[in-house]
């Protein structure tokens, strides 16, 4: 049975409500030919998608974000930062706070409305505050045509890599969209993903039968795995990374664009995020050491806030309710170490 709670205007409706002013579309436009040339190789510039691992709330957000773009007027000829703002979580056992998109305030129930709106408003003063256009994470596909005209970087997370759905919404997405790996870390699935991303294809979406061109920036995200135990297995190693370059090349019908980004915390890291320096470190030097994997490794993922660690409830103002997360001081530090290291 389902109550009906709320009726959700349409996405057209709602983009009009509050459009994008044509000075925000233009740096939205350079933004996104910044992350694309990175993934297609004309530019050797590094991606770096770092942000808390769940946008809970705008305030402590828009701080992050404009110490953001601060840092980015410094390291811009070396990296392309993209702030991280994630307004959906996915949740294991399915249950607790499912991100800013269905629960503006994480004290307060449920009203995807206003959880909407609320979003719109965030990504909007995010290019304002700090000329850096957003990442957030598609996890529920039919969500992403209200912030379409927003994004610079889409991810498609380990549990849903395979649901076809998120396959074919992706194909239709005229930005980088990281595949990451699914969370039993098979690289033939994470193949398969990206090639469903970047044919063309035909579905229903919304009130339409709609047809995709494919997308060519669609890419690897190497996430680690979990065993059948519970156990997570890193899979950033460059094994793995150079195992990843031959699938790219053996593919069946071929892919466009080989790439790949570290994502540093989740199985990577075992969620110990302070591992998240360790790891970039071990990554950068494996690029300097051979050309091949410098070649096909186009950035990181990182989890970073205000305050390190993570809450149960929004007590600490700029702590992550959800994963643990770099504190600010060693974020900054880290992107300073990586432009360096490019």
């Amino acid at each position: 049975m389902f109550e009906k709670q709320i009726c959700i205007p349409s996405a057209e409706e709602i983009i009009a409500e509050r459009p994008v002013p044509a000075a925000l579309q233009t740096v939205k436009r350079e933004r996104d030919k910044l992350a694309t040339d990175v993934i297609t190789g004309r530019s050797d510039k590094l991606l770096v998608i770092v942000g808390p691992c769940s946008a809970h709330e705008p305030k402590p957000v828009l701080e992050y974000v404009s110490r953001l773009g601060k840092v980015n007027e410094r390291v811009k000829d070396k990296l392309v930062l993209v702030p991280r703002i994630y307004t959906a979580k996915p949740r294991t056992r399915g249950v607790g706070y499912k991100g800013m998109f269905s629960q503006p305030d994480p004290e307060h129930e449920e009203n995807t409305l206003r959880g909407i709106r609320t979003i719109r408003a965030l990504l909007l003063s995010a290019i304002e505050e700090s000329g850096l256009s957003a990442a957030d994470e598609m996890l529920y596909p039919e969500n992403y045509a209200y912030v379409e005209d927003l994004l610079t970087y889409v991810a498609v997370g380990a549990r849903s890599s395979e649901n076809q759905m998120h396959r074919l919404v992706a194909s239709g997405v005229e930005l980088p969209v990281g595949i990451k790996n699914p969370m039993s870390g098979s690289i033939p699935v994470l193949m398969n993903s990206i090639f469903a991303v970047q044919s063309r294809q035909v579905f229903k979406y919304h009130e339409w039968q709609v047809k995709t061109g494919g997308n060519p920036y669609a890419h690897a995200v190497l996430r680690g795995r979990v065993d059948n135990y519970g156990n997570d297995i890193p899979n950033y190693h460059y094994e793995t990374v150079m195992q990843v370059l031959e699938s790219y090349r053996a593919a069946e019908g071929g892919l466009s664009n080989p790439a790949v980004i570290i994502d540093c915390n989740h199985s990577n890291s075992g969620k110990q995020f302070k591992q998240q320096i360790r790891i970039v470190r071990e990554v950068m030097q494996n690029r300097a050491y051979d050309g091949d994997f410098r070649k096909i490794v186009k950035g990181f993922m990182i989890e970073s806030f205000l305050v390190e660690g993570c809450q149960q409830h929004d007590v600490v103002y700029g702590q992550s309710i959800t994963d643990p997360c770099l504190g600010w001081e060693d974020t900054e530090r880290l992107i300073y170490d990586i432009a360096e290291m490019v």
